[in-house]
């Protein structure tokens, strides 16, 4: 009987061959927007090494939706065969692929982090941010615009069509990014959005506009694939975005067609009490899962198999999702299997390098575009 860890896993039409979850991690390396042969290299390497799915990293719904300018894109639809060359080799590969949909709010329009923690000018390539409230996220970032009516109707969508030019490209999932301190997270929190109108004050307005993406993706984004969310469950901040925001969001959300909560927290403010250390955003996922009644993902310091396990065991979260480790070793999960005794699914072109102590099978078939139910 396989591990926890590595059973397979189905949500609407698509199946994960096990829990195992690389996470969308930005690479600063597009030009406009565009995937180039880095962002093709890296998530390919990846999936050779074997998860369940691979999410590309947070691509921008707007030029000024970019964290920098160097960030992937999916605000035209010129974005699309750049992308779609990634999906062909991560299905090839037998994985699953998502893209994350994102805007960076108020955290707009700065210097890849290679260059320096900078907030660039328009004489640099840099633009205006837009947030909820002028209220900026540091001294040393813009003091964004509060985004008017029109403002926010148009980044709704713009939330659609790049969920329509994911469809068109391939993916399997789409996440809507609601985390970090990103623009959909900064509308969730009171500390960062001080607004009187209906997007304002109370959890109902704060959360309007996170429900209005989700309902403008979900009714382009085909019925047959799942939708996930990212959110940060908790500020970690007095008066912040808390634990039990995030179990009634999370509820909200289910309701709306969204079929799993990618748990992870911080980032809207500097220097937040955060308390690290292996797997602490776990209870964050199991909470959530528990009392939302919605299956979710967990993700943070997950780094040793049995770890890793042991969250899938326990019924702590449905998927556990990756970073950092995997750009340390891309090839975790065939180390997991064998730390595990479970077969690992090797390339064929690298089944010479498994060892007698890693029980090897070529790699899985490659998972054919889930086509629309007949």
């Amino acid at each position: 009987m396989s591990q926890p860890l590595f059973s397979p896993f189905a949500l609407r039409s698509v199946t994960f061959s096990n829990r195992i979850a690389v996470s969308p991690m930005c690479q600063y390396s597009a030009d406009d927007g565009f995937a180039n042969d880095w962002h093709l290299v890296h998530l390919g390497a990846r999936a050779q090494g074997g998860p369940g799915l691979i999410v590309v990293e947070a691509s921008a719904v707007v030029p000024e939706g970019r964290i920098t300018p160097s960030d992937l894109g999916i605000y035209k639809d010129e974005h699309l065969p750049g992308l779609a060359r990634i999906v062909d080799f991560i299905h090839a590969q037998g994985v699953r692929a998502g893209i994350q949909l994102a805007h960076a709010g108020r955290k707009a329009s700065m210097a890849s982090p290679f260059f320096g923690d900078r907030l660039l000018s328009p004489q640099q390539g840099g633009w205006h941010p837009v947030a909820p409230s002028a209220i900026p996220f540091a001294p040393h970032y813009a003091v964004p615009h509060a985004l008017t009516q029109d403002g926010i109707d148009a980044i709704v969508g713009a939330f659609q069509q790049a969920a329509r030019r994911a469809a068109a490209a391939g993916f399997d999932i789409v996440e809507i990014h609601a985390a970090h301190g990103y623009l959909l997270h900064e509308f969730l929190s009171p500390l960062s959005n001080q607004r009187t109108d209906t997007y304002g004050g109370s959890f109902q307005n704060r959360t309007r506009l996170t429900l209005q993406v989700v309902d403008a993706v979900r009714a382009v984004w085909p019925a047959h694939l799942p939708l996930f969310v990212r959110i940060s469950a908790s500020d970690w901040a007095e008066n912040g975005w808390s634990i039990d925001d995030s179990v009634a969001l999370a509820g909200q959300l289910r309701a709306r067609g969204v079929d799993l909560i990618d748990c992870s927290s911080g980032g809207l403010i500097l220097h937040a009490a955060i308390p690290l250390g292996p797997g602490y955003q776990v209870p964050f996922a199991a909470r959530i899962r528990a009392e939302a009644a919605i299956p979710t993902a967990a993700v943070g310091m997950i780094t040793d198999p049995h770890q890793a396990n042991t969250v899938i065991a326990e019924a702590q979260a449905d998927l556990v999702f990756l970073a950092r480790e995997m750009l340390r070793d891309p090839y975790w999960p065939l180390h997991a299997a064998a730390t595990l005794g479970e077969p690992a699914s090797w390339p064929v072109q690298y089944l010479r390098a498994a060892t007698p102590h890693s029980p090897a099978r070529a790699a899985l078939p490659r998972p054919e575009r889930v086509s629309e139910p007949k």
